[in-house]
């Protein structure tokens, strides 16, 4: 996806930083519309459809946690947290939300824009040379390996834009295992030991998604020592 094609969503109770990263991020080619609360945000989201959404954590009424736990239930929209919390088990619960990437604030604004390219360029776009689609059986759910769409029966599963880029990977090595650090290094993370365990929270959300008993997990396998493979039917 490029950069000149995306509509961000800023959701920040500060004015000032709300007005800041709009003006920033408008420069940097992006169309963004900002939400000054958690209520706010849902009264914009009724009506528009937005490429990401970058949401402050700390804000006075519902917080964005709480407003990104919400948002999963219905959207897709890859969603990154801003949070002045930087410590790791603030960061998983994030992830934990449905999240696809967290920045503890104070943060440098380059370092916001390249975030958000980053979660952008995981989103899959359509292939629409490729007419025959590839479709991967998982019991009852369909992974159209072409689309990047999951399916259960006629009703189309959501995945966020890091469970797409899982699926991608895996579906293009079925029945091979990845390990911890190959995921974080394809999902353009920095390396460590937090955000493999990271990788294993989305993992856990991959798994409830997908498997009929996620703590006994058919499709989405742990191997012993070597990492995560994806076994289709």
């Amino acid at each position: 996806m490029s950069t000149f094609d995306a509509h961000l969503l800023i959701v920040d109770d500060d004015e000032r930083i709300r007005s800041l990263l709009q003006k920033f991020l408008m420069r940097n080619g992006f169309l963004v519309t900002a939400a000054r609360d958690a209520e706010h945000a849902r009264r914009i989201l009724t009506g528009l459809d937005f490429d990401m959404i970058v949401l402050d954590v700390m804000m006075p009424g519902e917080d964005g946690l709480s407003l990104c736990r919400a948002l999963r239930e219905t959207h897709a929209t890859p969603i990154l947290l801003l949070t002045a919390k930087g410590d790791t088990e603030n960061r998983i619960e994030g992830l934990e939300a449905g999240a696809d990437d967290y920045l503890p604030k104070p943060f440098e604004p380059k370092e916001l824009l390249l975030r958000i390219n980053a979660i952008l360029r995981r989103v899959p776009e359509l292939d629409e040379a490729e007419a025959t689609p590839k479709i991967l059986t998982l019991g009852p759910i369909r992974y159209d390996m072409e689309r990047g769409e999951m399916w259960q029966g006629s009703d189309l599963v959501r995945l966020t834009a890091t469970e797409m880029q899982l699926m991608k990977l895996f579906s293009a090595q079925p029945g091979e295992a990845i390990s911890r650090a190959q995921l974080v290094e394809d999902l353009g993370r920095d390396r460590g030991q937090a955000q493999e365990r990271a990788v294993d929270v989305q993992i856990t959300r991959l798994r409830r998604k997908i498997e009929t008993d996620p703590k006994q997990p058919r499709y989405l396998q742990t191997v012993r020592g070597a990492g995560y493979m994806l076994a289709p039917d």
